[in-house]
């Protein structure tokens, strides 16, 4: 092999380049392990957090051209719709037993 070769190959094992499935497997993942989280949260300051942070990968799942697949936005969209019927059943349940 040249060097020029061996150059390249070592440039790519240093800096690899995220590619279109990774973008979408990490929001994803991202997504849900907030959903499991906003699950368990025993107060209203976590559910809180987590749900903004599953809006946040809703929102960056709408960027254009990003290589984020409508499958991802579509299942995003369903992620957050359970979160937010979570997070207002957890505050209705609260505000009742006060």
């Amino acid at each position: 092999m040249s060097r020029e070769t061996l150059s390249a190959i070592r440039r790519e094992d240093l800096a690899p380049l995220a590619s279109d499935t990774n973008i979408n497997t990490i929001l994803m993942n991202g997504a849900q392990i907030a959903l499991s989280k906003l699950k368990r949260a025993p107060h209203f300051n976590a559910r809180l957090y987590y749900y903004a942070e599953i809006g946040v990968f809703l929102e960056v799942s709408l960027s254009r051209g990003a290589g984020i697949s409508d499958g991802t936005r579509e299942a995003l969209k369903e992620i957050h719709t359970e979160a937010t019927h979570i997070h207002m059943q957890a505050n209705k349940a609260r505000r009742e037993a006060k």
